[in-house]
């Protein structure tokens, strides 16, 4: 071998060294953000780790390649439970958000139950959203569909006094629960507008399918076989990392938390399937 063939060959395998050291402390960086937030997408782990990510000289696309050639790319799993029942004696509301525009927080909180658990161990989680800095402001797991449960989540949300509740939208699909005497007298006692969905289309309720799935995909909160009060403590944890932790694209990658406590950014929204309805998709 030359010497000119071997200051290529070693200056080659000193770049190949390099590139192996960067990739293990990309993969390093991202195992560890993991921990709280297991299956985090790529777009949000970017923003996250931006700064050590450019003291290494890595922009996006060699990231996600890094990503890739790791296997560390998530890929999200669609799954759908009906937990809504409108086929009821009670009262609907019209929808009121189809072309209301949102400015600030505790302006609209979005309703709606999700169910997390299995044939052996039913569960079901009542969410209340702010609408605007898509932060979880009241929750409840049961292992039924009570009215009680949506009551519950809807009196945690009650607890922060800084709402003026007279000026808020509380918007729900038309399930019993949300119709119900009791659910309706508790709206009525604090003035509360109530919207609802009109037909069985998702993205009329896009804030809450939204928030649904991210609990669901990112935090497995579904996956696993436990009781009804173990549950609750994995959802408890779950909310908190989403409330304080993640950044959320639609609140220009502040977490929930951040986008909650400031009025000033306008909320980004996401296009409908069918441009042609008139749905509400602020998410």
């Amino acid at each position: 071998m030359s010497g000119l063939d071997r200051q290529v060959y070693y200056r080659s395998l000193k770049r190949s060294t390099v590139r192996m050291s960067k990739a293990q402390q990309v993969v390093a960086l991202v195992e560890e953000k993991r921990i709280l937030q297991p299956k985090i997408g790529g777009k949000k782990l970017y923003f996250m780790l931006k700064e050590p990510l450019g003291a290494l000289n890595i922009g996006r696309d060699k990231f996600f390649g890094i990503l890739r050639a790791n296997h560390l790319l998530i890929v999200p799993k669609r799954s759908y439970h009906v937990t809504t029942n409108s086929h009821h004696r009670f009262r609907k509301h019209r929808n009121m958000i189809l072309d209301y525009q949102i400015t600030k927080p505790n302006e609209v909180w979005v309703a709606d139950i999700t169910y997390i658990g299995n044939r052996k161990n039913p569960s079901y989680l009542s969410l209340i959203t702010d609408a605007y800095s898509k932060k979880i402001v009241g929750h409840h797991v049961a292992n039924n569909l009570n009215t009680e449960s949506s009551l519950i989540a809807l009196k945690k949300a009650f607890k922060n006094k800084k709402v003026n509740l007279e000026s808020l939208i509380h918007h729900s699909d038309r399930g019993l629960q949300y119709c119900s005497n009791e659910y309706q007298r508790l709206l009525g006692k604090h003035n509360i507008n109530c919207s609802m969905t009109q037909n069985s289309d998702p993205y009329e309720n896009a804030v809450a399918e939204r928030i649904n799935g991210i609990l669901k995909q990112e935090f497995d909160i579904d996956k696993y076989d436990m009781e009804t009060k173990l549950r609750r403590r994995v959802v408890n944890e779950s909310i908190q990392i989403y409330n304080e932790v993640r950044p959320h694209f639609s609140n220009h990658y502040l977490t929930p938390n951040q986008m909650h406590e400031q009025s000033v950014l306008k909320m980004k929204t996401y296009k409908t399937k069918n441009q042609s309805k008139n749905v509400f998709a602020l998410v």
